[in-house]
């Protein structure tokens, strides 16, 4: 690993476009510091218009986001508030007891929460209830579990339960499989990269920026320690130096049921 990442190290690139044998699609990356860089302006005749510094470039100016209200309305995307309620509702019973998350805590790991599609008859109607879908995974048995909750009676309608399915990591999962690959021998080039690009010791995931992938076995694929991939929940990860390089940890599977990290065999 060490030889293949040093050729990556101090490459910056506006897209990456990473696709490897046992993986079922490419995904892309855009590194940070590179969208819009060709963006300028500047008053006509070389002057200043007001508000701009001398190089003609207005500097930016982030405004602050409005204030939420703690119920939306219609289709309007779920509320800080309604997606807090809907999940403090959803993890209830044997559920919370029994489920284990990525870091072999109790209850599921939370993956996502959205606005539930409308029922039969329900799409124009303005008095419709809003409905949340949360999901969860529970590592205790490698299951996506999905529990619909109306808001407004704060009931869980539904629930969905399905195994082999693999939605994309959270950043609590990228973060977790981070801290075993750290811990494993086979992050032993990782962290060596790390202290050449910055002079330190690797010890937390919270050092470097994280996105992450599934991975799924494919017939024929190696090692065979990999076979469970797709049944297990197993992430590739894409790593960053903090306001550093890039560091290439994509040979890397992570098995976060197993708690185990694999190399690639690509002979």
């Amino acid at each position: 690993m060490r030889e293949t990442v040093h050729r990556h190290l101090g490459k910056l690139v506006a897209g990456v476009a990473l696709a490897t044998v046992g993986t079922a699609a490419a995904v892309a990356i855009t590194l940070p510091g590179t969208a819009g860089a060709e963006a300028s302006g500047g008053a006509r005749g070389g002057g200043t218009q007001a508000g701009q510094g001398p190089d003609g470039v207005r500097p930016a100016v982030v405004e602050q986001a409005p204030a939420e209200g703690g119920k939306g309305t219609g289709r309007d995307p779920l509320t800080d508030d309604e997606i807090r309620r809907a999940e403090r509702i959803a993890l209830t019973g044997q559920l919370l007891h029994t489920g284990e998350n990525a870091a072999g805590g109790p209850g599921p790991q939370r993956l996502s929460a959205d606005l539930a599609e409308p029922g039969a008859g329900e799409a124009d109607d303005p008095r419709a209830p809003r409905r949340a879908d949360i999901t969860f995974y529970d590592y205790r048995n490698d299951t996506l579990v999905t529990r619909t909750v109306d808001l407004d009676t704060g009931k869980v309608e539904r629930t969905g339960t399905r195994r082999g399915v693999q939605p994309p990591p959270s950043r609590a999962e990228n973060a977790e499989a981070a801290r075993l690959l750290i811990a494993a021998p086979l992050g032993a080039g990782l962290k060596a990269d790390y202290k050449d690009a910055t002079g330190r010791d690797l010890t937390s995931p919270d050092q470097l920026l994280l996105s992450g992938g599934i991975y799924r076995a494919v017939p024929g694929a190696r090692p065979a320690a990999l076979d469970q991939c797709g049944v297990h929940r197993c992430v590739r990860l894409f790593s960053k130096v903090r306001n550093g390089p890039w560091i290439d940890t994509r040979a890397m599977v992570i098995d976060l049921s197993a708690r185990k990290v694999t190399a690639l065999d690509h002979g």
